[in-house]
């Protein structure tokens, strides 16, 4: 999924594609970032878990008023991916606020249901926000060069905002300078 960004973004963002040598420096480095991410918490993740793909249904009661759709692509994987697909969605634009009392929210529930490594949660969702926002970037472009469907460009600058939120976590050290060369700083950089 990652080599999406490189494959479709890059030329888009720069102008020309990456050489082997930046696309290897790319990789190599995203190699590091997830490995930061052994012993992570994993579970069930749907990995498209936004706002399109969540439904009310007035006729149910409870939690059972909540539907989930488009959900073929669901593995086992960090529990934090679905948080971060959630709290910076790619096609609506989150506030900081709100994307930080998701993650307050998600964090308190986990926190009351048993152990909880918080420091490890921030961790994984700071690696998933980015690793998925990778990605998106890469198939919204694409979209829009392969398949003729430019309306996601509009998207874009959303998706280099959520990346520059999480860009400056520790984890994302090796990969931030490549970041940066692409225009995308982390906030306060």
């Amino acid at each position: 999924e990652l080599d999406l960004l490189p494959s479709w973004y890059w030329g888009h963002a720069m102008g020309t594609p990456p050489d082997e040598a930046a696309r290897t420096a790319f990789l190599a480095g995203w190699d590091r970032v997830l490995d930061r991410l052994s012993g992570t918490e994993t579970s069930l993740v749907m990995r498209d878990y936004h706002s399109p793909n969540i439904i009310w249904r007035d006729d149910r009661t409870g939690l059972d008023r909540l539907g989930v759709i488009d959900f073929q692509d669901a593995m086992i994987g960090p529990a934090a991916y679905d948080v971060a697909s959630l709290a910076q969605d790619a096609r609506v634009t989150i506030d900081p606020d709100l994307e930080q009392a998701v993650i307050e929210a998600y964090c308190a529930a986990r926190s009351d249901a048993g152990p909880f490594d918080r420091d490890m949660f921030e961790t994984a969702y700071a690696v998933m926000a980015a690793q998925r926002n990778s990605k998106i970037l890469g198939i919204f472009v694409r979209l829009d060069r392969r398949d003729g469907k430019p309306a996601y460009l509009k998207h874009l600058p959303r998706i280099r905002s959520y990346l520059s939120r999480v860009l400056g976590h520790a984890a994302l050290a090796p990969v931030r300078g490549i970041y940066a060369d692409l225009g995308i700083r982390a906030d306060g950089a």
